[in-house]
């Protein structure tokens, strides 16, 4: 058999020098070849699929394709045979994602003192942005690389879908198959795909520089698409956008980082109708519902997070238990996908060494993942999210000569590759595997008898009156065996042979120097030694829970609503009955349905109120927590289409923290890097569910604005965008309001501009205005600006001076939203006072305190206290500035703010006097859910804890056991700030954006 191997081995090596015999436009320096690639594999246990497998069947080949399969099949006379008793020959397997053949595309570095590049610098008739290149097609590119590809065959790839991987539309995608032949030949299906990410790339562009402007980008380039269908003559010829309608008739393949970003893309793709193939991010386990809802097809890479060395406490305690648990939970990903039915594919996308590739398959395969999903989902269900059964993904005939043989089984542990072949070229990846040793043998040596036993790994032990090691090896035919006997120390018996079929025989020497004949028989496979059972038969790991959110606050289950009866506490109501005593409030259904005294229910959750202090949920009018991807789009003085409802995270452990202050709803600001930023998002903290889940529905929306210092740079005196003084402030927000009231007159037909549709929305008062400002000046010069297009500053957010201008605030019509006692941290500021809310309410301007600060959000009760403090304000009015004020000026005051009958339930049970600095939430309650328990949150204390240690151990544990680690490293995560520039100087600004996530998140 063995002779039979090396004579094919030799023809494939000649058959790889000359292409298959076929019409080519390629001249052929050489005498023609006549061989056409024939070839017959006999009485191998054949995987057609993943549901059907034949035993002792043949597989016949002809010029790179399958053509017979099957059964007792007649072996054409001019095939070279090749027989696999013993072996599996499966399908190769497929990966979706690659950037095989493309060269490496560099991410520029740019600095917050760059000048700014407001278009693209590429050249033609392209994109104004960098950042699509819809025109980019992978197969005008790709180049075979035969060690990038040699390392993909050797995990059992042999064709991979490549794109080059570089901006937000990212052109096609060209399907390849991994064989060593010219790129003409390689290329299967030149236009397979269309690829798209969030990612900028290469673009040395300023915008977009945030996720939301990622976002807003590519669903402006969608209207964009449309509007060009109509051969707009003032665009001319831009071969982006016609490259962009051609490609929505392939495939649309979508790259995410995480489970959030999945469904912000499914939900662009929902907008424009365009259903995506999602590349995963990994942790889509961790809220599988919503991954399913989305109805994609999704491609699931196997790479997990390393251990981390933590054998040093101190390095422990700055690794956040959410990371813990992902190293723990994210090889269930696979799993998690087919137990909830999602079609998916798998990729070995993103692995640093291919090697891992197999180990992390039987890791997850270990953790749930079935075989057969496993074997589909590398074979047949890529063939069918990408549309290419007719030519991979299964071994039928007709189809491409694309699979594996191996040893056995191709999941079992032992199991090796032993050829990969592509287009009906064999590589060789285990060529020693094709001779199975393994196994019991009948040994003699002269007229003496043993048993050998032979292991996969080629250890082998004779066994007689007693039991030695033999040092066994083996080339090609060949086999060498070198034993001492027990009790003849350095008398070596040396033994030289051949393979005959199942049977071993040759001569050898004693240590005497007499020859002798030997010879071995097979008599069977070995039996299964007691360890090799216990290593099978060994329990499953035990995995920690998925958590709503996924950090160290989540729980099991969401809250749900519950029927409450809160019993004699003293009741704030902001209403006209003021603060009543020993009074009862009854929730049912997320609603306050009674406030009195003596109140009933028998289904009621009763909570003692006694001694303790009810009011409305906390409302902060400015924030920018629960935010990911930047809270700026800094890129432009004008990016009123970015939205902070599209870059929500509701893992934010800020959310908990702030519910633990008695903080229930949050109005997420975009920053104030720009004159007219983006619009805003109110949302409710209904923690552990999902960003759709946290907005405030049917709210009056509203946008961000930003005046002085932060909107003209004053920080770069490099800076080249405009503008760079308050006059050109002034101008920008005339210049876009004109633009906008220009662009509503243009009749049908016209190009759909996101940005001019929000500005409309202003204009049209459907909008509303929340504006960051601190002077006086430029507060009179916005609202001469407002007046002139006839709409209203709504809220004026700061505000430091505005008790200078208070009067003229009050007949404009504006709220104030602004800090108690901030002053002298930058020049606006110098001539703030802590007064100035209680001026402002004094001149009939309704007020909020606000936090603009993740920590102090906690404490704006004792924000409010502080006017108090300060200027005697009445305690109610100083309670309403942080509750029904803030809904007054959010256009929610009808539903939030008060405790009245009808109002979402969204209250707040303190152990104190709300406005007293030892005021502490017992209870926080959104929509009749108790979302913050301050007793249950000492018992996720303890578990936190707990679960953190165990999975510290276990890590050790992982470590001792060979596993590789990585060095320790602080969980980071970005804090949002006004001012933030997301993308620049990263090095400079991460240190001022970024804190350390400690042990209790």
């Amino acid at each position: 058999m063995r002779s039979r191997i090396t004579l094919v081995c030799a023809v494939l090596l000649g058959i790889l020098v000359f292409p298959m015999l076929a019409q080519t436009t390629y001249p052929v320096n050489d005498v023609a070849d006549p061989r056409q690639g024939y070839y017959a594999f006999t009485h191998a246990t054949i995987v057609k699929d993943a549901k059907t497998t034949l035993t002792d069947a043949t597989l016949i080949i002809r010029q790179g394709k399958i053509e017979q399969i099957g059964n007792n099949l007649v072996i054409p006379k001019n095939a070279v045979v090749l027989d696999c008793k013993g072996k599996y020959i499966y399908p190769s397997f497929i990966d979706l994602y690659s950037d095989y053949g493309s060269a490496t595309i560099s991410t520029p570095t740019n600095s917050y003192r760059s000048p700014s590049q407001m278009l693209s610098n590429t050249k033609g008739p392209y994109s104004w942005n960098q950042a699509l290149k819809s025109e980019v097609a992978q197969a005008k590119l790709f180049n075979v690389n035969e060690a990038k590809a040699k390392e993909l065959r050797q995990a059992g790839f042999g064709v991979v879908l490549t794109h080059q991987m570089d901006g937000i539309s990212r052109g096609t995608g060209a399907l390849v198959s991994l064989a060593s032949q010219k790129e003409n030949l390689v290329i299967l299906k030149e236009r397979a795909s269309a690829h798209f990410s969030f990612s900028k790339g290469s673009s040395t562009q300023d915008y977009p520089n945030s996720l939301m402007g990622s976002i807003a980008l590519l669903r402006q380039n969608f209207l964009d698409a449309q509007w060009y269908k109509s051969k707009p003559s003032k665009e001319g010829v831009n071969l982006s956008l016609s490259s962009f309608n051609d490609n929505l008739s392939l495939p649309q393949i979508f790259e995410v980082n995480d489970k959030w970003s999945a469904l912000r893309a499914d939900k662009v793709g929902d907008e424009f109708g365009v259903q995506y193939i999602i590349k995963a991010g990994g942790d889509e386990y961790q809220r599988i519902d919503e991954i399913k809802s989305t109805q994609a097809s999704f491609i699931v890479p196997l790479v997990f997070p390393q251990a981390m060395d933590l054998e040093d406490p101190t390095d422990a305690r700055f690794v956040n238990l959410a990371e813990l648990k992902h190293w723990e939970l994210a090889p269930s990903n696979p799993a998690a996908f087919e137990k909830a039915s999602i079609p998916f594919a798998l990729s070995a996308f993103g692995l640093k060494d291919m090697n891992s590739f197999m180990s992390n398959l039987k890791k997850s395969i270990q953790l749930g993942l079935s075989e057969q999903k496993a074997l589909e989902a590398l074979t047949s269900s890529p063939a069918q999210i990408l549309g290419i059964q007719d030519q991979v993904g299964s071994l039928d005939a007709g189809k491409l000569a694309n699979f594996l043989i191996t040893s056995g089984p191709i999941f079992q542990d032992k199991t090796q590759i032993i050829e990969n072949w592509v287009q009906g070229l064999g590589y060789g990846i285990q060529v020693d595997a094709w001779s199975n040793l393994s196994g019991k043998y009948a040994f003699q040596l002269g007229s003496e008898k043993y048993t050998l036993l032979v292991k996969p790994d080629m250890k082998a032990s004779l066994i007689g009156v007693d039991t030695v090691q033999v040092d066994l090896s083996q080339k090609d035919q060949l086999v060498n065996l070198v034993f001492t006997k027990k009790g003849e120390a350095g008398k070596q018996i040396r033994l030289t042979g051949t393979q005959q079929g199942d049977n071993w025989m040759g001569t050898g020497q004693l240590a005497s120097g007499d020859w002798v004949h030997w010879k071995a028989q097979r008599e069977g496979a070995l039996e299964e030694s007691k360890s090799d059972k216990k290593e099978r038969a060994k329990e499953p790991e035990v995995l920690g829970d998925v958590v709503y959110p996924f950090n160290g606050f989540g729980q099991k289950s969401i809250p749900k609503q519950e029927t409450i009866l809160i019993k004699n506490a003293t009741v704030w109501t902001n209403e006209k009955s003021g603060v009543l005593k020993e009074t009862d409030v009854l929730i049912k259904n997320g609603k306050i349905t009674a406030v009195g005294k003596n109140l009933k229910d028998a289904q009621a959750k009763v909570i003692d109120g006694t001694n303790k202090h009810l009011t409305a949920g906390i409302i902060d009018e400015h924030s920018h927590i629960a935010a990911t991807g930047g809270i700026n789009e800094c890129s432009q003085s004008v990016t009123a289409e970015v939205r902070v409802a599209d870059i929500l995270d509701p893992d934010d452990v800020d959310i908990y923290r702030q519910l633990s202050g008695g903080v229930t709803s949050s109005h997420i600001l975009h920053g104030s890097c720009n004159t007219i930023g983006g619009q805003t998002q109110l949302i409710k903290f209904r923690w552990g569910q999902n960003a759709e889940q946290m907005k405030f529905k049917n709210w009056d929306p509203f946008i961000k604005f930003a005046l002085g210092e932060n909107v003209k740079r004053s920080y770069n005196t490099s800076n080249n965008r405009f503008p760079d003084t308050r006059m050109g402030v002034e101008q920008v927000l005339v210049d876009a309001f004109t633009r906008a009231r220009e662009y509503e007159k243009l009749g049908p037909g016209k190009r759909i501009d996101l940005e001019l549709e929000a500005l409309l929305e202003i204009l049209n008062k459907k909008r509303f205005v929340t504006c960051h400002s601190y002077v006086q000046s430029e507060i009179n010069s916005i609202m001469k600006v407002a007046e002139k297009f006839n709409f209203t500053v709504n809220t004026f957010t700061h505000i430091l001076e505005g008790y200078k201008v208070a009067d003229k605030m009050k007949q404009h019509g504006a709220n104030a939203s602004t800090f108690s006692d901030w002053w002298n941290y930058k020049m606006e500021v110098l001539d703030a006072i802590p007064q100035n809310a209680y001026l402002m309410q004094k001149n009939g301007i309704n007020v909020a305190i606000n936090s603009d600060d993740a920590e102090m959000a906690r404490r704006l009760n004792q924000e409010a206290a502080k006017s108090v403090k300060y200027t005697g304000m009445n305690e109610e009015d100083a309670l309403k500035m942080v509750t029904l004020n803030p809904a007054k000026m959010l256009h929610v005051a009808d539903r939030v703010g008060s405790i009245k009958e009808g109002k979402d339930a969204d209250v707040v049970l303190w152990s104190e006097h709300p406005l007293s600095i030892y005021a502490k939430s017992e209870r926080t309650i959104v929509d009749g859910m108790v979302v913050f328990d301050r007793n249950l949150d000492a018992t996720l204390q303890v578990n936190l804890k707990a679960e953190k240690q165990r999975l510290i151990q276990k890590m050790a544990n992982a470590k001792k056991g060979g596993a590789s680690t990585r060095p320790a490293a602080p969980s980071f995560r970005e804090l949002n700030n006004c001012e933030e520039d997301h993308q620049h100087d990263k090095t400079l600004w991460e240190r001022i954006q970024a804190r350390m996530v400690l042990t209790e998140n």
